[in-house]
């Protein structure tokens, strides 16, 4: 059975047990708005409610998974209440996507950068084309990570590494980005790769793994929200520094930006 649901900004299309979620702003990358990010997370929650689905795979329409945060409507000329609106939705798109009662897999082609690298995170498991760029940015523009990356670096790389890889904020190749640990799987076609996993998890017991997924989130669950109320605030805060108004003016003037530690 085939079905198709879009929104403004997101495309499902429901095919047997697999709903592929596909992010549908390719105009800008498939940047995370609010919108989007809305309609996400109420696509997600649909999706959790339905037993015929057993597999969520998340990708970007066009020739990118995402670029990120979109700057441009989520940090520019908004009030802090609405910055804090913003906070709260990232956080409960990430919330609904760790916790969904189903195997999820993140298929990233062309970039996978800061909010957009959060998000895949967020899955069970990320599989990348090998000539796709990886990369945790926010310290470009002197912001923290968000969308739970502490939370999920830590798992996947300790805290040193995580740390590291937060404040180096360098763009990775996909092989890069596997021997770290970031990612599970790369390869030079990643359709064929991608129908090869999906077969996979179909032909092995999915409700034994979800339980263990479910398990492992509950238990998790209290770290996450903590984590995403830290990040939270901790962005609020620097938001407010003079070295994130050089990074957003460096990022619009296309140049280097020029940090003073302020």
């Amino acid at each position: 059975m085939k079905t198709e649901f879009a929104t403004n900004t997101v495309n499902v299309h429901v095919d047997g047990r697999v709903a592929t979620v596909e992010m549908n702003r390719p105009d800008t990358l498939n940047a995370l708005n609010k919108e989007m990010i809305k309609e996400l997370a109420v696509k997600l929650k649909e999706l959790s409610l339905c037993d015929d689905v057993d597999i969520v795979l998340l990708k970007g329409n066009g020739r990118v998974f995402s670029s990120g945060g979109d700057i441009k409507s989520m940090l520019l000329g908004i009030s802090e209440s609405d910055f804090l609106q913003v906070m709260d939705c990232i956080n409960e798109l990430i919330v609904t996507l760790y916790s969904m009662p189903k195997l999820t897999i993140s298929a990233i082609t062309g970039a996978a950068a800061g909010l957009g690298l959060s998000l895949a995170l967020t899955t069970d498991y990320i599989l990348a084309e090998r000539s796709s760029k990886i990369a945790m940015n926010f310290i470009g523009i002197g912001l923290i990570p968000d969308g739970g990356t502490h939370f999920f670096l830590e798992r996947r790389l300790g805290e040193t590494r995580a740390k590291q890889l937060i404040w180096d904020g360098k763009v990775m190749s996909a092989d890069e980005a596997m021997q770290l640990g970031l990612i599970q799987e790369v390869a030079d076609e990643i359709g064929e790769a991608l129908s090869e996993k999906l077969n996979d998890w179909l032909n092995r017991p999915i409700q034994a793994m979800v339980k263990t997924k479910k398990i492992m989130a509950e238990r998790n669950r209290p770290h996450l929200l903590k984590t995403l109320e830290l990040e939270k605030h901790g962005q609020y805060k620097v938001r407010q520094t003079r070295d994130h108004q050089e990074g957003i003016q460096a990022f619009l003037e296309k140049r280097q930006p020029k940090f003073i530690g302020k």
